[in-house]
C-alpha cells in the first residue's frame, strides 16, 4: 500500500495488536507476577496461569484463593509491571520512511496513562512520536470522535491516516472525520478477534494490509 508523506500528513498509530502483540504484554505480566510469588519455582505457575487464561478460567481469582491474597495488588503488578514486549517486523522502518518525508507521528490508544506509556517506552519508540493520545489522560474511549479531534488541534494538517486493529471500534471516528484508516489483519494472536462481526461501513477500514512490510512511504 502506497503512502503519500509529507509536512502535511499525520500517520496516527493504535498500540496494542497494532505495534506489537498485547498478548505478549500479558504473558510479561504473569511472568513478573509467578516471579513474585514462587521465586524458585515460577514457570510451572506461569505455564499454570497462562493455561488457565486460555481456558477463559479467572487467573487473579485462582492466584488469590492459591495463595491467600488479595486480588488487588496482583492486579496492579500486572497493571504497572515494566513490560518485556517487541514491536511487530516492519515498524521501523515505516516510522523512519515517515520522518525521512517530514511526516508527523501519532499514538491514540486506549487504557491506563501508566500502563500505555510503559509500553511505549519499552518499545523504544518515545523519540518518533510527536503526539500521544491515552484514553485515561483525556477523559474519552474510541470510538468517540474526542480522542481523534485531539490529534487534528496538536498536529494540524491536511491529511491523516489512522492504522489500528480493531474494527469494533478503531475506525468508526476517522471515518467520520474524513481521515484514511488502514486495518492490520490479526495475525492470530490479537486479543480482540471479531472484526467478521463488524464488517459494515462505519466500522469498515478503507484498506487492509497483512503487516508493516505492506506498506510503501512515498
Amino acid at each position: 500500500m502506497d503512502i503519500k508523506v509529507n509536512k502535511n500528513t499525520v500517520i496516527v498509530f493504535d498500540l496494542d495488536d497494532t505495534l506489537y502483540n498485547e498478548l505478549d504484554y500479558l504473558k510479561s505480566a504473569y511472568k513478573t507476577i509467578a516471579k513474585s510469588l514462587e521465586p524458585n519455582h515460577w514457570k510451572s505457575l506461569y505455564s499454570k496461569m497462562f493455561s488457565l487464561y486460555r481456558c477463559k478460567i479467572n487467573v487473579f481469582g485462582f492466584l488469590a484463593d492459591a495463595y491467600k491474597t488479595e486480588m488487588g495488588p496482583l492486579i496492579d503488578m500486572y497493571r504497572n509491571h515494566q513490560p518485556d514486549i517487541h514491536l511487530f517486523d516492519g515498524v521501523i522502518a515505516v516510522f523512519d520512511a515517515i520522518k525521512a518525508k517530514n511526516g508527523k507521528i501519532a499514538i491514540v490508544t486506549d487504557g491506563r496513562s501508566k500502563t500505555q506509556r510503559a509500553k511505549l517506552k519499552s518499545l523504544n519508540i518515545l523519540s518518533y512520536l510527536d503526539t500521544i493520545i491515552v484514553s485515561e489522560e483525556i477523559g474519552s474511549e474510541k470510538p468517540s470522535e474526542v480522542n481523534f479531534k485531539a490529534i487534528e488541534k496538536a498536529l494540524p494538517a491536511t491529511e491523516y491516516y489512522y492504522i489500528a486493529d480493531n474494527l469494533k471500534k478503531d475506525f468508526v471516528a476517522p471515518n467520520a472525520l474524513g481521515w484514511k484508516s488502514v486495518a492490520l489483519i490479526d495475525n492470530g494472536k490479537n486479543i480482540h478477534f471479531e472484526s467478521h462481526a463488524y464488517m459494515n461501513p462505519e466500522n469498515l477500514a478503507q484498506n487492509f494490509i497483512i503487516d508493516f512490510n505492506d506498506f510503501n512511504i512515498i
